[in-house]
């Protein structure tokens, strides 16, 4: 009976969303279900048009190359930063930046990126550099397990500067933060914008004046919204394309997304829930499915 009740609200609240989403099922261009080694894939960046991914907290401190076409890995790229909670990955074509400042509880004072220069498709380990931040506007740091605003798992570089997108529990919605990329003191993050998404999001990408990001509510539905740059480096002036996905128990957690000039790139790592367990999916939209 508890799991008929689960899922009719969890249908309940699909349709409602639906109501205000454009519906775009993603079931529909499932490539295929990623390896073991990957099942916690948080986060997918192009460097040199090679897709590359990895896994959250408490997994090896590895990249992985993935094949685009069917997602199976290609390589292995081993790196001495600690992972304490990796969940983002981004490039300026000369180094990786990786995000290691997964912050579920809200009580991080160690947010951090890896800046690891990488050339001749290899990591340079011996050059890492660590960028420290913190946001000006936190005064509490009391444990608020998936409730606090100040969870991160989204990145995106652009224009010189390392830009970070929210993952706010409390509040439905992500703020937009720059940081110095050059600057390896203890920096204040640089607030921009803020955009009610009404989901948590869980990665972005930048491609040909758009910003993309993923994620998903506590009622398991999973979003996709598309916004317009409308100045260099501003997003949230304009409503996005807001795109409903389905649900977390049908195409798992999203975590991931990637975009081309072929369409976009999207994984979701394994989820498991009372009803049923999902495996970590992979999967590709060609541009021109979504009409852009």
């Amino acid at each position: 009976m508890k799991k008929i009740i689960l899922l009719f609200t969890v249908f309940f609240f699909q349709i409602a969303f639906s109501q205000q989403a454009e519906i775009f099922k993603l079931k529909k261009f499932r490539v295929s279900v990623l390896s073991d080694s990957i099942q916690e894939t948080s986060g997918l960046n192009f460097f040199n048009e090679k897709l590359y991914t990895f896994n959250d907290s408490g997994n090896f401190p590895e990249l992985y190359e993935i094949d685009r076409n069917s997602g199976k890995i290609l390589k292995v790229l081993k790196t001495t930063a600690e992972n304490k909670d990796w969940e983002a990955l981004a490039n300026d074509g000369e180094n990786f930046y990786i995000g290691d400042f997964g912050n579920n509880s809200g009580i991080r004072k160690d947010l951090k990126i890896y800046r690891i220069p990488f050339q001749n498709v290899q990591l340079q380990n011996d050059l890492m550099k660590t960028i420290s931040f913190y946001y000006p506007e936190q005064n509490d740091f009391t444990s608020k397990n998936i409730s606090t605003d100040y969870d991160l798992e989204s990145m995106i570089y652009l224009n010189g500067n390392i830009h970070i997108f929210t993952k706010e529990w409390a509040s439905k919605s992500t703020t937009h933060y720059i940081l110095d990329p050059e600057n390896y003191e203890n920096q204040a993050a640089q607030k921009v914008e803020s955009y009610p998404t009404g989901f948590v999001v869980t990665d972005a990408a930048y491609f040909d004046k758009k910003l993309y990001t993923v994620g998903y509510t506590k009622k398991t539905e999973v979003f996709l919204d598309v916004f317009n740059e409308s100045e260099p480096g501003i997003f949230f002036r304009e409503k996005p394309r807001h795109l409903y996905l389905g649900s977390a128990l049908s195409v798992g957690q999203i975590e991931g997304i990637a975009v081309d000039e072929r369409g976009v790139y999207i994984s979701g790592e394994k989820f498991y829930s009372p009803i049923k367990k999902t495996k970590p999916f992979f999967y590709f939209i060609p541009k021109q499915k979504l009409k852009f």
